[in-house]
């Protein structure tokens, strides 16, 4: 009896450290372009100063400020891309740092290249990635190259959504096969264990694979649950930010979704007189969302948080 109480509470507080941890990383990746001091991270936290840089480390693998560091260069780095527009200091500054010079050495540490050279070299690579998804997609639908070259932009909706109160399982690690795996043979049977079954779903990417390394890649699969619920599997809770969201549906396979995400960014975004904000993508699982057993495809709605673009 001793023993299976000593378990419980050990089970509770590792629960409680992951959670405190968890609300530390989402303040972080909200407030990247903020003055993310020692003392603000631990009382969001609820430890003590003394005591959470090393914690935080302990507990991640990572000190605090390569932590702070490496997330906002990867920001960056996707902004650049995204907003080619955009002049080098003023990505800088939007991601917390003080000078082009800063910026310039936290990025090449973590890249190997200076900002601009990154952002001259990525999109051809995308460029050459895209068409040859592009004539293998044009072969399988018969359609020819100049029929491509004639296609339109992705049709993309504008839409205001709600703040959703979520509970989540997050994953680290590559994308691709393993998140499907992490939904069917963890998260499946979790939202079956809790009747969270029939709820609307959403898949949180907080990383960018072009700008992350697989290892660090982090996925949140969230299922809409008021936060008095109480579900068994020490979920994680937070709220999927409401606001401006370009929307794209989407219907196809794991495999396909990568370019949906790709042409969204590539042909509709720099278009479209919006920008990315610091609000994670993600992708929305309606409750009347359909699912083919025999060839895997799916439908969801490809959300993108947006605001006016800045000159």
């Amino acid at each position: 009896m001793v023993a299976a109480s000593t378990a419980i509470r050990g089970r509770r507080a590792a629960a409680e450290y992951s959670r405190r941890l968890h609300a530390v990383i989402d303040h972080i990746d909200r407030h990247l372009d903020d003055k993310l001091d020692l003392a603000t991270l631990a009382r969001v936290a609820n430890f003590s100063d003394f005591h959470f840089h090393r914690l935080f480390h302990a507990l991640t693998g990572e000190p605090l400020g390569d932590y702070i560091r490496r997330r906002r260069v990867e920001l960056a780095a996707m902004r650049l891309l995204s907003q080619p527009g955009l002049a080098i200091l003023d990505v800088a500054i939007a991601v917390g740092f003080g000078s082009s010079e800063a910026f310039g050495r936290a990025f090449r540490a973590r890249y190997g290249c200076t900002p601009s050279a990154w952002r001259k070299s990525k999109p051809g690579l995308a460029g050459r990635k895209a068409s040859q998804a592009s004539r293998i997609a044009a072969r399988e639908t018969g359609v020819s190259s100049k029929q491509e070259t004639a296609m339109t932009p992705p049709k993309v909706k504008i839409i205001d959504r709600d703040p959703v109160h979520v509970a989540y399982l997050r994953y680290t690690g590559p994308v691709g096969p393993a998140i499907g795996t992490f939904w069917m043979q963890t998260v499946a049977p979790w939202m079956d264990t809790n009747n969270l079954l029939g709820r609307p779903r959403f898949g949180v990417s907080l990383d960018d694979p072009t700008v992350t390394k697989d290892g660090n890649i982090r996925y949140d699969a969230c299922v809409a649950s008021p936060r008095e619920e109480v579900l068994s599997g020490n979920p994680q809770r937070k709220v999927i930010a409401g606001g401006k969201y370009a929307v794209l549906k989407f219907k196809g396979t794991g495999a396909e979704i990568g370019d949906a995400w790709f042409a969204l960014l590539r042909d509709w975004l720099p278009k479209s007189g919006m920008q990315l904000d610091a609000r994670p993508f993600f992708e929305h699982y309606p409750v009347d969302g359909e699912y083919d057993e025999k060839t895997g495809a799916f439908t969801c709605e490809i959300c993108v948080p947006i605001a006016p673009l800045q000159a």
